[in-house]
């Protein structure tokens, strides 16, 4: 790596007579033009169905949280828009969208009465440190919860977890958060952010996170709401987030989660007959304009 300043501190010593200033500022003008990042992953769902060399569906084994959804692999709940179905979305966007379907069942012979989808890029691509953002826009509905997040490859929590969006229909705020060992489940690390009252998840946003050796920034359209650093955890527990992490874009309904916060239990947990009317009505879902991981060179 070449040290500017004792460059032209060498320039000027060896070729007084060229103006000091202009051979260093043509020093620096080579180091601006370089680029401060590269992308290392990206999929703006143009094509016209997805990209499974970067992308698996989950298929519903094991279900956390109480959630109420089977995840499965269909068009049914995982397809994609283009033009006005796109709502802005210049080149196409990915819809996740949940369906009433009272008595599904699943391989294993559990019963669901709703199904919705669950991408994720584990075993295609993951990543150590970098920027992750996705460009996003959701329906409101109380108990829905949709979620952007990264999760480490091994065993939870201690693989760390990375919670860059969550939604659970309380129109008020999102939320993100840190799990891992010692800071899971209750965790000490969630922000809201109430920033939607005024800007709503209704309209599309970009949801980001800067991930660093040492610290983790959530932004909200390039704004920078909540920091947890290295430090700041290792008063919990062990610093979980120095290995790879992968993608996750999931739908899932009710649960833990939202019924701890909104307290409704019926028709289901977390998940008002409102909102169960809602999806009925097919009026439920989230769009996802493009997804993009960054990192410096």
């Amino acid at each position: 790596m070449i040290d500017n300043n004792r460059f032209c501190f060498l320039a000027i010593a060896l070729f007084a007579v060229v103006p000091a200033f202009t051979f260093c500022a043509g020093s620096k003008n080579t180091s601006k033009n370089q680029p401060s990042s590269q992308t290392i992953f990206f999929d703006d769902f143009s094509v016209p169905s997805l990209d499974r060399s970067k992308w698996n569906v989950l298929i519903t084994g094991q279900v956390f949280n109480n959630e109420q959804q089977a995840y499965i692999d269909s068009t049914a709940t995982v397809y994609f828009v283009k033009g006005k179905e796109a709502e802005g979305a210049k080149n196409g966007a990915l819809v996740i969208q949940p369906r009433y379907t009272p008595g599904f069942i699943t391989k294993d012979g559990k019963k669901f009465d709703f199904i919705s989808g669950r991408l994720h890029t584990k075993g295609k691509f993951d990543f150590t440190y970098g920027s992750a953002a996705a460009r996003i826009k959701m329906t409101e509905g109380k108990g829905l919860w949709p979620a952007w997040w990264l999760l480490g490859n091994d065993r939870w929590p201690q693989t760390g977890e990375i919670d860059i969006m969550e939604f659970i229909g309380e129109s008020e705020w999102v939320n993100s958060a840190i799990h891992g060992p010692g800071y899971s489940g209750n965790t000490p690390f969630v922000k809201r952010d109430s920033s939607v009252m005024v800007n709503p998840v209704t309209n599309w946003h970009v949801y980001s996170v800067d991930w660093t050796p040492d610290s983790i920034v959530f932004k909200i359209d390039g704004r920078g709401y909540y920091t947890v650093t290295k430090s700041m955890i290792e008063k919990y527990g062990k610093w979980a987030f120095d290995t790879p992490k992968h993608m996750i874009l999931n739908f899932a309904l009710g649960g833990g989660y939202p019924a701890g916060v909104n307290k409704i239990t019926t028709p289901y947990s977390g998940l008002p007959a409102t909102t169960v009317d809602l999806i009925k009505q097919g009026k439920i879902k989230i769009l996802v304009d493009w997804v993009r991981v960054t990192k410096a060179p």
